[in-house]
């Protein structure tokens, strides 16, 4: 038998990157701004493991949370269960990511406002168009029509059998929001609302009365295209 070889190395390390690739050095030539998210959370992360880079451990997180909005609402102990990841890594990620939500809770200003169906699609488009499976999201809005916030509620099928209503207003009340938007995509590209999104929509919107939650719009996003269940009056009085 011939000598074993030897192992293979599954990615390259950030340090055998040329430097002009390296984020930290990225970072300090460009800026933050210039740098994806993958390569911001690389330099939290500082290390990989002997099995992936920093960078690819990071693409690999954002992809099992669905990106940043599910990192951010990941718990302590779900990060640590994850490959290469130890209680000190995810202390890092924790902490800056909620250095960030309470920067943009220090700059009202700078958060986006919703007062056409325009601006929820503009939001959302590129995120959710494209998605291939159905997902519920709600935009938290304050009287100045500025969004306070996003929760995700449900993927999967979307419809009246699957979906409770009180889940569609748990963080507007948690965060004393007065108002919501309903945002869901149509994976098969038509946006047109289906009598199922017209009955749970009629069911929010009682409920939100009750609850002194407005419920403003009801939006489907679809490949580029949109739907405004209040603009269409399918629900909306």
């Amino acid at each position: 038998m011939g000598e074993r070889e030897r192992p293979v190395a599954y990615h390259t390390r950030i340090r055998d990157l040329p430097s002009s690739d390296r984020p930290r050095e990225r970072l300090r030539d460009f800026g933050p701004g210039a740098l994806s998210n993958q390569e911001l959370l690389a330099i939290l992360l500082r290390t990989g493991s002997e099995r992936e880079s920093a960078l690819a451990m990071a693409s690999r997180l954002l992809g099992r949370f669905d990106g940043l909005v599910g990192l951010a609402r990941s718990g302590f102990a779900e990060l640590c269960a994850e490959r290469g990841l130890g209680e000190a890594k995810a202390a890092q990620v924790q902490a800056a990511l909620e250095l960030g939500r309470r920067l943009v809770a220090t700059q009202p200003q700078e958060r986006a406002v919703i007062r056409f169906p325009e601006d929820v699609a503009n939001l959302l488009q590129g995120e959710m168009g494209l998605l291939d499976q159905e997902e519920m999201r709600v935009l938290l809005v304050n009287t100045r029509n500025q969004v306070l916030g996003m929760a995700r509620v449900y993927r999967g099928s979307v419809h009246t059998a699957v979906v409770r209503i009180g889940e569609l207003f748990r963080e507007a009340l948690r965060q004393n929001a007065p108002a919501i938007v309903l945002v869901h995509n149509h994976p098969s590209g038509d946006p047109t609302p289906s009598a199922e999104d017209i009955a749970m929509t009629r069911q929010a919107i009682e409920a939100g009365e009750l609850l002194d939650v407005e419920v403003l719009d009801h939006i489907v996003l679809a490949h580029g295209r949109f739907e405004s269940m209040k603009n269409k009056k399918a629900a909306f009085s």
